[in-house]
């Protein structure tokens, strides 16, 4: 009986957690469209992104259920490959680094990482383990021969954090550091793009930033003080940002979510954005799947969301069904279960 009780009480925190994921993004979808409407926006890229997102999530969930390590092993294996077999992922000239494809490459081997790492916290093998965790490291090591210094680092930084997670009998410690992380990278680009930084730490950042990102920065900001409310409308920026027409290969993009979302859908855009990082941190935290497989899989999502804060990875649609999908993947209950673990 208590076998019984304790699988419907995650049941239950499983469907509030799904409930949550539908109401968040349904509210992204929906305050897209009004602000398209209220100054003549495009807001297919959004839709299409939060399409991508459910969809990844939902085959997650599926995969995870049915196949909880061959599943995110074969994700692991796809994220690589992709990122060798396609460099520039999406048609289109190429945009030089650090802006363009190079976010969306360290951001998928990033989600590739992560997935290798629950892979082998989930196989119950010592010698599988070891090797998902070679691979995980040799996905690093990919990032390097690859170019993608920020990809080297994001990989590194999860495979670290999912040796330790292993360590750690409560998941909420290291949920609430998760939300901290990203908090201080948003906050520190807000304040780049305010010119709130002291002249040393702004000197260094603006070498490795580029003055041309720093420049649309300023831009999104000056836009979302123009109308805090609604903003300029989704997919504008490239029409108003005059860094952004002074590109010889523009984007429209400004290259960083939290200021793409502050520009084109006002402060209630923002808003909306950290509650869809923050639903997928609560269904991790509701998950019933192990403490290291759910940490794990949340750190790889924050170092996502620190490459999303200073580049343009969210713009690519593989990226978006990888966040998804590395979310589904450590929210599933493996059919083959028991009772859930805590």
């Amino acid at each position: 009986m208590a076998s019984v009780a304790g699988s419907e009480e995650e049941g239950d925190r499983r469907n509030v957690s799904d409930v949550v994921g539908v109401l968040v993004l349904g509210a992204c979808a929906a305050w897209s469209l009004i602000t398209a409407a209220a100054h003549d926006g495009r807001p297919e890229g959004v839709l299409l992104a939060l399409l991508a997102v459910a969809a990844g999530y939902a085959a997650g969930r599926i995969s995870g259920a049915l196949l909880p390590v061959a599943a995110p092993c074969a994700a692991a294996l796809t994220g690589l490959g992709l990122t060798v077999g396609l460099p520039h992922l999406a048609p289109g000239p190429e945009i030089v680094g650090p802006l363009g494809h190079a976010g969306a490459t360290a951001a998928l081997l990033t989600l590739a990482t992560g997935a290798a790492c629950c892979a082998a916290w989930t196989t119950g093998s010592p010698a599988l383990r070891a090797l998902l965790r070679l691979l995980a490291a040799g996905i690093a090591v990919a990032s390097a021969a690859l170019g993608s210094v920020p990809g080297l680092i994001t990989c590194t930084a999860v495979l670290l954090c999912s040796l330790a997670s292993g360590r750690m009998r409560h998941r909420g410690p290291g949920m609430a550091g998760l939300v901290l992380a990203a908090a201080a990278v948003t906050g520190l680009t807000w304040a780049v793009a305010a010119n709130a930084v002291p002249d040393g730490l702004a000197g260094a950042l603006r070498g490795r930033l580029t003055p041309h990102r720093i420049g649309l920065w300023h831009d999104a900001l000056h836009l979302a003080r123009e109308d805090t409310a609604l903003g300029v409308g989704p997919g504008r920026f490239g029409e108003l940002s005059a860094t952004a027409a002074q590109s010889v290969l523009p984007d429209g993009k400004p290259h960083s979510a939290p200021l793409q979302m502050a520009a084109e859908q006002g402060v209630t855009g923002v808003l909306l954005l950290a509650a869809a990082f923050c639903w997928l941190l609560y269904a991790l935290w509701r998950s019933p799947r192990p403490t290291p497989v759910v940490l794990t899989a949340g750190a790889a999502l924050t170092a996502l969301a620190a490459i999303a804060a200073v580049g343009n990875a969210l713009s690519f649609t593989m990226v978006s069904v990888g966040v998804g999908f590395l979310a589904g993947l450590a929210t599933a209950l493996p059919l083959t279960d028991g009772p859930a673990r805590r």
